[in-house]
């Protein structure tokens, strides 16, 4: 089973992050990726790097203004601020139907729904090269491999199609979805990240093309706060392809397994020919989000009952931030697919 990874996603280092009126370091740290990394050669996988492939799959989800502006946006600041270290909002578009300016400061606001996606210096390479990761595990798959892993980071499930938010700017998972649906692919995103994959819905949420799952902790109480609840079901021609699982802030894998079961019942009603499982390791008991309380074993149960599927699964790193048992998280899942 491969791997993909490129060090250039580390370029991306964000320093700022504005929560409860503080303003405190970004949990996204590049370190992730030697936690994680270990992980997945502890399992057994064989690291390969990923291939360019280009614009075009990343343009089928995310429109040319956008992605235009993730790498133009930092540049363009600092010509009018030459000691900028980031690109950070200072005020939000609420109507996304408004008038799009050509100001920068403008569609900083428009292209942002949070404080933590600052952009620096070499914040574009980094995003590029997740998305070409996501990107080249997706290849694996229609090229008939059974599993892969794609190490995406930046993150990408909280990504709509022109606003980053949620430490994601290009959605890796629905990139990856949508290049399996164009080579013949029937496939589904499950979202086993502790917050809700809001992003990814709202990409296919008039689809019936791509199902999309989530499972995650209640909005109610969790971030995205404004997406996630069991009523999202999809809309127009996309009803009834959108299921979402919330779950108890705190929970355990009794509580988590039979929403897992549901999901896992939903793809095989739905005939899928592949999954991508936008990967969040956040839902372990120690991550620093504190949402679930999963511990290191629960990964290899929730990796066996995925693989029981018998289908082709890409595996899309997302969520899981510093901890000393990210690795061995990576680890015990990846292992149920290479047992």
């Amino acid at each position: 089973m491969k791997f993909f990874h490129d060090d250039r996603q580390r370029a991306h280092d964000p320093q700022f992050r504005l929560e409860n009126g503080r303003v405190i370091q970004n949990p996204d740290r590049p370190e992730r990726v030697d936690l994680l990394v270990d992980g997945a050669t502890r399992a057994g996988l064989v690291r390969h790097a990923p291939t360019d492939h280009g614009m075009g799959a990343l343009a089928a989800i995310h429109p040319p203004r956008y992605l235009d502006y993730l790498q133009s946006i930092f540049a363009r600041r600092l010509a009018a601020f030459p000691d900028l270290s980031e690109v950070v909002p200072s005020r939000f578009c609420l109507d996304p139907q408004r008038h799009y300016s050509p100001e920068a400061e403008a569609q900083i606001g428009f292209h942002n729904a949070d404080t933590s996606c600052p952009i620096g210096p070499d914040s574009w390479n980094a995003i590029y090269w997740s998305a070409q990761t996501a990107l080249s595990g997706a290849y694996d798959i229609v090229d008939g491999a059974p599993a892969a892993y794609a190490l995406s980071r930046p993150s990408g499930h909280h990504a709509y199609q022109e606003i980053a938010g949620g430490f994601c700017f290009l959605n890796n998972s629905a990139i990856a979805a949508e290049y399996l649906r164009v080579n013949g692919h029937r496939p589904v995103v499950l979202d086993i990240d502790v917050h809700h994959g809001n992003g990814t819905q709202a990409i296919f949420y008039d689809r019936d093309d791509v199902l999309t799952i989530s499972l995650h902790v209640d909005p109610v109480e969790f971030y995205p706060f404004y997406a996630g609840a069991a009523s999202e079901v999809g809309t127009g021609s996309g009803t009834g392809y959108n299921l979402n699982l919330p779950l108890p802030r705190g929970a355990g894998i009794a509580a988590y397994m039979p929403a897992l079961d549901t999901a896992l019942a939903q793809i095989a009603a739905f005939g899928a020919t592949a999954v991508v499982v936008a990967l969040g390791l956040d839902t372990h008991e120690d991550d620093p989000f504190r949402g679930m309380s999963l511990t290191t074993g629960d990964f290899a149960t929730i990796g066996r009952a995925i693989r029981g599927l018998d289908l082709p699964v890409l595996n899309v790193q997302e969520g899981g931030y510093m901890q000393t048992a990210l690795g061995d998280n990576l680890a015990s899942y990846l292992g149920a697919f290479t047992a």
